[in-house]
């Protein structure tokens, strides 16, 4: 998929350590990846080899995963960190798949709202919100910046 950009400032603390942006030693950046390592495995996302690596702001991500599906779980759950400003994409999926699309969360903005906008149907929120589970838990709990998953309409 190649290099991702976020919002550093928007999404989930992580972080115990330094932000990725001012971390300088490379046991700062080792103990980073560790951080957004253990924060994926904690997520219950199957991927195998998973290699972490943090240059400031920035993240990039190896290993083989089972799906596209769960491939772009990670690149999000990653992406959406705080401190994260871009994700570089070197997942490798056993089974491909066609790419879903991202989608940069506005002020106002609500799962019906966007599933209205790329769908053309409110009612279609709850596919937004399963393509984007475990990052979501709650289909009301969205915030600008954010960027989500949309899968091609079946």
């Amino acid at each position: 998929m190649g290099l991702f950009s976020f919002l550093k400032n928007a999404g989930a603390k992580v972080f115990k350590s330094k932000k990725p942006e001012v971390a300088a030693t490379e046991e700062e950046k080792t103990l980073q990846a560790q951080e957004l390592f253990d924060f994926v495995k904690q997520m219950g996302f199957d991927v195998t080899g998973l290699r972490v690596r943090v240059e400031g702001e920035n993240v990039t991500l190896g290993g083989e995963v089972p799906t596209q599906e769960e491939k772009e779980k990670i690149i999000l759950a990653i992406g959406n960190v705080e401190g994260v400003g871009a994700v570089d994409d070197n997942l490798v999926v056993k089974v491909p798949a066609p790419e879903a699309t991202f989608y940069t969360v506005k002020s106002g903005d609500t799962l019906s709202k966007i599933s209205k906008e790329v769908y053309a149907n409110a009612n279609l929120y709850n596919k937004i919100f399963e393509a984007n589970k475990p990052m979501l838990k709650d289909v009301d709990h969205i915030y600008p910046g954010q960027v989500l998953r949309i899968p091609v309409q079946a």
